[in-house]
Order: structure tokens, then C-alpha cells, then sequence
């Protein structure tokens, strides 16, 4: 971006630039003469000069600038400026010193980058030393050990003129005994923002401040009433702890005027951890999850954080809308989630914070866009993208205002890139971040005094700011809230100021979209999985008695594996996709025909069971099941070749179902049985097994009549054979009658008076009528054997032949 170079009010005044510049010839004119008249001063000539000189070893010593205090200081105030200094040498440095030094006024944007590049370089810019009083002495300083520091001057000794960002260099000087003359060892330049007074034209500025994590959920849930939701991991639980990242993020920016982007998704998790909800380990195995109160206290800080303030919610999951408009457009159904993605993002929020959220806006991966991009986020509904002003690139002198039209009644909101890009990398070290806050606040003091007119600044960090990272931002932005130049506003006032005439309003073409990024994007294959996964689940649904159960959780799953936080981490986010794949397929095997082995039939017709198991919790309906004959010739069903019949299971059960069959020969049929939906889909594996088939035929008919023929003739035999067995014993009975009527009383009385002579004689008439009816047979029954019945055979009683 191109820049003015000089602006009226940004640097000191020509008087004043006159006097500096012909008091440094005066006071170097003698040197100048003694230079022209004298040899060249050796070294120790040199070390007598009172003016520290570069030395050969420059940078031994280390400068670290952990505080400036204020960092935009005013009239009155007093500036402190706190650190450590290091002997990174071998040799003790003594006579050591530290100094202020304040350069010129850096006049352009530019020429803030190029000494924040150089900010440690003993060839840099030079400066006047404050001196005097306002110095820090050491005796001595050991090789390999830090010694802190701290020098507090007031501000009016600073010689700071006219508003602008000047120069402020700590620099250590001193000796060592290869060079024992003094010189400067060590510098450390930042940034002093000075606008003591108020501005009649302050720049106003929008902070967005990110609320997003990375996909902590998956789509499995316990399978009792209440859903128990798992987790991947206990990870998040670790950010919204007290010190985490997420908590910082809350206790930081409550009380700032910011517009918190939140990623619905991470509400969503946080709200899971309030209830019961478990936590899937290495092994597999889960653990009931402990952090109940610590995420029922993050939401109360948060839902407390943003009374009052404004909420952009991103699509649920925050999918990653580059890598779709590169890579997933061309699969069917990917532009389906990020509409469900952006629909969901409402409702949560609202949900779950009590406020309601604006859906206008997307954002991009670091705000780089591309007409794809730029249709793709328009397409779920959104009409303002935030992108980044190294993306939509101006050529002006000047930063204009942030909104723009870019045509089709979409508004691309341009956050500046060097403030949003202030806080990157490493911010662990004090130093580091001290120097990270001077360089956001010179940046924004100097876009402010570029001209005179009043504009809309928006400021869009890294996604997930790491904790050191938070804590400069908020110090940078309470700064920049108490100084003299800027005023807060929120993103949606920012998107509706006027534009800038001037300003691009060209997306840049496919080709300047940055090739780092494109090789962090989501492959094609990602969102093919997630459309595959999507038409399992698409066919799974329509059996089930309770839908929400499955299409809720695995719908917001496949929001999560569009995530952009699966940047940079593509092996991660296969696994993810993969086991969100695995665990549908599970439930789907859950509703399954069982095995069977060879079934016979004997006989023309049979029935045929075939059982359904449900291994689900919730019942399933809406599916039929068919059985279908191979060979129809040999084995009818249901009087064709195969026959269909609806099921319905109760959780947890299983059903069998039966099919009418008819044989027309003897043999083997295969049948397979399979189910299908109600549209006609298939569902699950068939299953396959064989019918053997054992006809009726005439000849068997002929030999199970001939068995039934001879038993009737035997039964006819036995009833004969009992019918004449009873004709004797009557004709018994009637000899018997007559001899007692001979023997008369006489044979009585002796049959009374010898009991046993008398049974003799019975038994001897007896013997001797059984002989006079024939010679005793061995088959004939034994003496003691009871008269047989002559009445026809009970059932089931054995009948002897």
C-alpha cells in the first residue's frame, strides 16, 4: 500500500527542524577540523572520547524493553521504562550504562515496519540521548547473567514536539578489556505514540474479538434418554479453566469495547460440559467428564461479558470457506451445510448467551478472498465478508475507511492488516510483547494523522489468540481506548459507514490468492467423505421412529469436520471425518437381517421365518423386507418369485417375519433377503441361504396307505380275537352256574368246612377245562394274567400286534 510520505502535522515543525540540524554542524564543526589536522585516533586514543563509539563486538550485551509505562503518554506524565540488560559476551563489560534515546518522528506507516525490523541493529537510525539524571549505572556486568533496569522521566524531558510517533532506543554502553573504550553494546528501539490532546477528527475503530476453538465433540452420544454427549478429548475443559486460553479470552475482554465473534459450536460444547457428558480416552475406553462447574462458571462470565455489547456469530463450526469455494463446490450437498451451518448459528447463540447475534458476516481464513470465495460466502445468506487490507489492496496515500461495495449488494468490510497482524507470533517474553503493543498503537496514531478526514477502522486478529497473545491485545487496546485519537465502534456501524470513493472495490482474481494458505486448504476427498457420510445418514433416518436423536448430533459432526481449524492439521482431520464415518456405519449395522443356515422343506408349502434384530434404543418403521426365490421354478414365494412385507422393531428387540412358500420339484433354491425403505432404497447386507426341497411324490403316498391298511387289519384281528376270548368265558361262567346247582348245599358245607381242599379241586377243574379248549401255545397269556379289554385302544396307548 503506498503512502504519503509527509504530512502536514505528523512531524516537527521547519523552524525547529532548522535549529536541530545547524546546532549538530556547530557542535561538529571542530570535530570536523581536528579530523583534517590529526592523524587517525587509535584505540586508545579513542577510548578518552567522551561520545560511545560502535564497537567491533556490537550486540554483545542484549537490551530487553519489558515495560513503557504509559504506553501513550501525555502532558504530566512520567514515563517509566523497565527491562533487563544481558552480557552475552565473554568479557565483563564495565563502566556499564543505560540510556534513553529519542529519534525523530517516523512520519509514514511504512517507516514503522522498517524500524521494528531493525529494532535491535547497532547500524540503526540514530538518536539524541536524554542523559543527565535519567540514566541506570552498573559496575560491572558478568558474561551469561541478566541485570534488570528501570529509568522514569517526565515527559517534557523527552524533547517531543509535534504529535506523531518518535523513536525511543534504550542503549547500553561500556568497555571490556579487549576494547577499553566506551561503547554501545546493546540497543533495543520501540515506539512512543504522543498526541497529548484530543483531535477533532478521531478514527473510529472496531476490535474484533475472537470467542472460536477447535472441534472438541463428535457425533456419538450415550443412548440413554438425555443423549449424554462425548467428547474427543478434555482439552476444551482445559481453555475455559481459570488461566486458560478461553478464560483469559473472557476475563480480558470484558470491559473493552469490542465485537465478540463467536463460533457457535464453542458455545454449544461449553453448554454439553455443563451436564453429565463423557470423555473418550486413548484407548477408546470414555470416563464420565468432571468440569460441570468450571463450564457453568465460563458461561456466566461470558453471558455477563457481552451484556450490552455486539455479537457476530460465524456459521456453526466456523467452516472454512476457502477451502469450499475451492474444493467443495463440485460435491454435491457442501453448500447444504454451510446454509444448515449459518441457519444453526442464531439459535445457539441466542439460546445459550441470551442475546441475539448478527449473522451478517463471514470470515475468511486471514480475510484473503477471491471472487470463488467471496460467491461461496455469500451463498448461505451472509452479505458482509471481513477480509484484510493485504488482500483487497489499495493504491492510495492514505488508509480509507474499512466498507466498500463489491458489487451484488455485498459489502466487504476491509480490516487494516498491520494493526490486525500486530499480535502474532511469540509474545511469551515481556519484550516481545511490550514492543508488539508500541508498534499496534504507533500504527493506529499514524493512520490517524495521515488526513484530516474521519474514518472506520476495523482491527481482525489471529483466530485463536494463544494467552500472551490476549494480553497484549487487551493492554494494546486499553491503551488505545484512553488516548487522544480513536473512538470504539461496533462491526455493524463500521459496515455501514460511508465509503470511500477512492477505495478498491475489485476482488482480487484467483491467482493472488496466497499459495501458503491454498496448500493448508481441505482437499476435495473431505468433502466427498462428508457427502458419502451424509447419504448414509440420508437413508438411515427415514426408519427411524425419533430422528432428532441422529440427524441433530451427525449434523452439526459435519459442520465440525468443515472446520477451519482443521488448518495445518490434515492428518487430524482425517481421523475425525473417519470416525464420525465409523460410528453411523455402526448404528446402521445396528438394524440388521439374521444369519440362517439351510432351511428344508418337506411337503408342497411351508412358511419360512426371517427375524429382524434392532440393536438400537429407538424402535424402527418405514422399512420392508423382501425375500426373493433364484430359482422360482423349484421354490415359489408368496406365489412368485418373491414377496415383500413391512416390519416394524421395538428398540432393543427383534422380529421375525414369515413367508409362504411352495415347492414344485424336488432339489436346492437359493433365496436372498434383503430390506429396503419404503423409496425403494436398499438397506443394510442381504442375506443369503439355501432351501432344500424334499417333494411328496405318489409312490411314498402308496407305501404310507399300504402301512395304513395293514395297521386296520390288524386292529380288525385283535378285535376278533377278543370277541371270541369273551364268548368262552361266558360259556364258562354257564358251566360253572350249573355244577354249584348239583353239588347243592352238601358241596358248600364242604367247601366251607376244608377251604383248601376245596380251592384244589377249583383249581384243578379249571386246569382242565384250559385243556379241553386246545394244547397251550407259548405265545398265550400267563395264568396270572388279566382278561384284555375288548373296547377299542386309547389314544395314545401302545397297541400290540
Amino acid at each position: 500500500m503506498a503512502e504519503a510520505a509527509d504530512f502536514q502535522g505528523t512531524s516537527a515543525s521547519p523552524a525547529r527542524r532548522w535549529l536541530r540540524r545547524t546546532g549538530a554542524l556547530l557542535a561538529g564543526a571542530p570535530l570536523l577540523a581536528g579530523l583534517l589536522q590529526l592523524p587517525a585516533a587509535t584505540p586508545a586514543d579513542a577510548a578518552g572520547q567522551e561520545s560511545p563509539q560502535i564497537a567491533s563486538s556490537a550486540g554483545s550485551v542484549s537490551v530487553a524493553v519489558d515495560s513503557l509505562s504509559p504506553s501513550a503518554p501525555s502532558e504530566g506524565d512520567t514515563v517509566t521504562v523497565s527491562g533487563t540488560v544481558t552480557n552475552n559476551g565473554k568479557q565483563t563489560v564495565t563502566g556499564a550504562h543505560v540510556d534513553l534515546q529519542v529519534g525523530p518522528p517516523l512520519e509514514t506507516r511504512s517507516a514503522i515496519d522498517t524500524l521494528a525490523k531493525k529494532s535491535d541493529d547497532l547500524q540503526g537510525p540514530s538518536s539524541e540521548k536524554v542523559g543527565g539524571k535519567y540514566t541506570e549505572k552498573f559496575t560491572a556486568l558478568t558474561p551469561g547473567v541478566a541485570e534488570p533496569f528501570s529509568i522514569s522521566v517526565p515527559a517534557d524531558k523527552l524533547d517531543l514536539g509535534d504529535d506523531g510517533v518518535y523513536q525511543l532506543a534504550v542503549a547500553l554502553s561500556g568497555k571490556t578489556s579487549a576494547q577499553p573504550w566506551e561503547q554501545v553494546l546493546g540497543i533495543q528501539r520501540t515506539f512512543l505514540p504522543w498526541q497529548p490532546e484530543e483531535t477533532g477528527t478521531r478514527t473510529k475503530t472496531t476490535f474484533l474479538w475472537p470467542l472460536i476453538s477447535s472441534a472438541h465433540m463428535a457425533a456419538e452420544t450415550g443412548s440413554n434418554e438425555q443423549q449424554t454427549p462425548v467428547f474427543r478429548d478434555d482439552e476444551l475443559a482445559e481453555e475455559i479453566a481459570p488461566g486458560g486460553r478461553l478464560d483469559q479470552m473472557v476475563s480480558l475482554g470484558k470491559g473493552l469495547d469490542v465485537t465478540w465473534v463467536v463460533d457457535p459450536d464453542l458455545l454449544a460444547s461449553v453448554d454439553a460440559m455443563t451436564g453429565s457428558y463423557q470423555v473418550r480416552s486413548a484407548d477408546g475406553s470414555t470416563t464420565p467428564g468432571k468440569n460441570q462447574e468450571v463450564a457453568k462458571h465460563w458461561l456466566a462470565e461470558l453471558q455477563q461479558a457481552v451484556t450490552g455489547e455486539e455479537v457476530a456469530a460465524l456459521p456453526f463450526g466456523d467452516p472454512d470457506l476457502a477451502s469450499l469455494a475451492h474444493n467443495g463446490t463440485n460435491v454435491t450437498g457442501s453448500l447444504n451445510h454451510l446454509k444448515e451451518a449459518t441457519d444453526a448459528a442464531d439459535e445457539t447463540v441466542d439460546t445459550i448467551l441470551h442475546v441475539k447475534p448478527s449473522t451478517d458476516f463471514v470470515w475468511p481464513v486471514d480475510g484473503a478472498v477471491d471472487p470463488s470465495i467471496v460467491k461461496v460466502a455469500t451463498s448461505a445468506g451472509a452479505d458482509k465478508v471481513i477480509t484484510r487490507s493485504d488482500s483487497l489492496q489499495d493504491n492510495l496515500s492514505y488508509t480509507p475507511s474499512a466498507a466498500r461495495p463489491i458489487g451484488g449488494g455485498t459489502t466487504a468490510v476491509v480490516a487494516d492488516s498491520r494493526m490486525s497482524t500486530a499480535f502474532q507470533g511469540d509474545l511469551t517474553k515481556a519484550s516481545a510483547s511490550t514492543l508488539a503493543v508500541q508498534r499496534f498503537l504507533a500504527q493506529s496514531l499514524t493512520l490517524g494523522l495521515q488526513t484530516g478526514k474521519q474514518r472506520s477502522v476495523v482491527v481482525a486478529p489471529q483466530r485463536m489468540p494463544s494467552v500472551s497473545q490476549a494480553q497484549a491485545m487487551a493492554e494494546a487496546l486499553a491503551a488505545l481506548q484512553g488516548g487522544n485519537w480513536t473512538e470504539s465502534q461496533d462491526l455493524t456501524a463500521a459496515a455501514k459507514a460511508k465509503p470511500d470513493p477512492a477505495a478498491n472495490t475489485k476482488v482480487p482474481p484467483a491467482s493472488a490468492y496466497p499459495s501458503s494458505l491454498r496448500k493448508q486448504e481441505l482437499p476435495r476427498a473431505a468433502f466427498e467423505q462428508i457427502a458419502r457420510t451424509q447419504s448414509k445418514l440420508d437413508k438411515f433416518k427415514v426408519i427411524l421412529t425419533r430422528q432428532s436423536r441422529v440427524v441433530t448430533p451427525f449434523g452439526r459432526a459435519m459442520n465440525r469436520e468443515m472446520s477451519t481449524s482443521w488448518r495445518g492439521r490434515g492428518v487430524a482431520a482425517v481421523g475425525y471425518r473417519d470416525g464420525i464415518e465409523s460410528y453411523l456405519n455402526g448404528l446402521i449395522d445396528g438394524v440388521k437381517l439374521i444369519q440362517k443356515s439351510e432351511t428344508k422343506l418337506s411337503g408342497r408349502s411351508a412358511m419360512i421365518p426371517v427375524t429382524v434384530q434392532n440393536n438400537l434404543v429407538q424402535g424402527v418403521e418405514h422399512l420392508k423386507l423382501r425375500l426373493t426365490s433364484k430359482n422360482p421354478t423349484r421354490l415359489k414365494i408368496g406365489g412368485d418369485s418373491y414377496e415383500e412385507q413391512p416390519v416394524t422393531v421395538n428398540g432393543g428387540h427383534a422380529q421375525s417375519v414369515k413367508f409362504t412358500t411352495s415347492a414344485n420339484a424336488n432339489g436346492q433354491a437359493e433365496v436372498v433377503a434383503q430390506l429396503y425403505t419404503e423409496d425403494g432404497q436398499r438397506y443394510g447386507a442381504p442375506v443369503t441361504f439355501d432351501v432344500r426341497v424334499t417333494e411328496v411324490t405318489p409312490t411314498v403316498m402308496l407305501v404310507i396307505g399300504g402301512g395304513v391298511l395293514l395297521l386296520v387289519l390288524a386292529g380288525f384281528r385283535m378285535y376278533t380275537q377278543r370277541k371270541r376270548a369273551a364268548a368262552r368265558e361266558a360259556a364258562e361262567d354257564d358251566t360253572a352256574e350249573a355244577d354249584d346247582e348239583t353239588d347243592g348245599p352238601q358241596s358248600q358245607a364242604e367247601a366251607q368246612q376244608n377251604p383248601e381242599t376245596s380251592g384244589a379241586r377249583l383249581e384243578q377243574e379249571t386246569e382242565a377245562g384250559s385243556r379241553a379248549d386246545g394244547p397251550e401255545q407259548p405265545s398265550d397269556p400267563a395264568p396270572d394274567t388279566a382278561a384284555e379289554s375288548a373296547d377299542p385302544s386309547g389314544t395314545g396307548e401302545r397297541v400290540d400286534r
